[in-house]
């Protein structure tokens, strides 16, 4: 059976008329589901089966299904100390095939399913989100460590952007009432972000000093420009583990060239002492704002393998 395409949610603000559902916005690790005679198999956004990295999930799925067929969509978390979705906690369970019970014991992770695309054989891809909603309700998937999350159609998205900002969730995601589920980037579905992340390539590295001269000081990060080539968009010297950093600068050094991958200028401070690499390692890095030139505030948020360097954002 091939892998249907996720739809993807377009960055905006959340509208201010009827006609629209809000739910939270979770920060982890997209899945697509397909249930076939009571054996689950999960797959990425980009269609990388992932289903040995998740034991639980699996157990859970095969349990709650209830000998139905089906294909859902949702977002695989791992919790934090306050019970927030941590990406970077995530990153531990990430592309590790088979964890031992000792990791899935230190890093338990949840799926919440909020979309079906599929029941007993029957496409459900074309109904209206509030009847696939009503839809997925009635499948009861809801038994930890499986999660049907809540969406609510009478309150304001201010109110609501308030409580994600409480609970220390990443935003919201506003969803047409009438809208069918299409898959690839949609104005249906718009996201609205606390602080603002973009998913971005390295294409080089900065020498550090002190504690982190055996590793980097920072990562040089580009985006698409309009015309979809490279473009600068800064350097990130935080947010990194020390184990991380190791990681990082091992590949770093594999992936080595003379000359900067990208087209744009690069500033001069950067550009002289820039180690230059092939623009194939993707992560997300949170920001407060884009000055144009580059980020202000930037943090690395962790590694973005479900991505190819030809999925990063636009920063102009």
């Amino acid at each position: 059976m091939a892998v249907p395409a996720p739809i993807l949610a377009t960055a905006g603000q959340p509208p201010d008329h009827a006609g629209w559902a809000v739910e939270m916005k979770w920060d982890g690790a997209r899945a697509i589901v397909i249930i076939r005679d009571g054996h689950p198999r999960l797959y990425s956004r980009n269609q990388r089966d992932f289903t040995d990295s998740y034991p639980e999930l699996v157990h859970a799925l095969a349990e709650q299904c209830r000998g139905r067929d089906m294909i859902v969509d949702g977002e695989i978390v791992a919790q934090d100390e306050t019970g927030a979705p941590s990406f970077g906690r995530l990153q531990r369970r990430l592309h590790v095939a088979n964890p031992s019970n000792e990791l899935m014991r230190t890093v338990p992770v949840q799926l919440f399913l909020f979309d079906v695309l599929a029941v007993d054989g029957e496409p459900t891809m074309t109904l209206s989100y509030l009847d696939r909603r009503e839809l997925l309700d009635g499948l009861k998937l809801d038994t930890l460590p499986l999660v049907t999350p809540p969406f609510w159609r009478d309150v304001p998205a201010a109110d609501l952007l308030e409580v994600s900002a409480q609970h220390g969730l990443e935003g919201i995601v506003s969803k047409r009432l009438d809208s069918r589920y299409t898959p690839g980037r949609s104005r249906s579905w718009l996201k609205t972000v606390l602080r603002q992340q973009l998913d971005l390539v390295v294409v080089g590295w900065l020498p550090g000093s002190g504690s982190v001269a055996g590793t980097f000081g920072a990562l040089v990060v580009a985006g698409r420009g309009q015309d979809g080539a490279l473009r600068y968009a800064g350097a990130v010297g935080t947010g990194f583990t020390a184990a991380a950093r190791r990681s990082l600068r091992f590949h770093l050094d594999e992936l080595a060239i003379a000359e900067p991958p990208v087209r744009a200028a690069v500033p001069r401070d950067v550009a002289s002492q820039a180690r230059w690499v092939v623009p194939r390692i993707v992560g997300t890095v949170e920001f407060r704002e884009f000055t144009g030139v580059s980020l202000r505030h930037p943090s690395w948020r962790g590694l973005r393998n479900d991505k190819s360097p030809g999925e990063v954002d636009h920063v102009d």
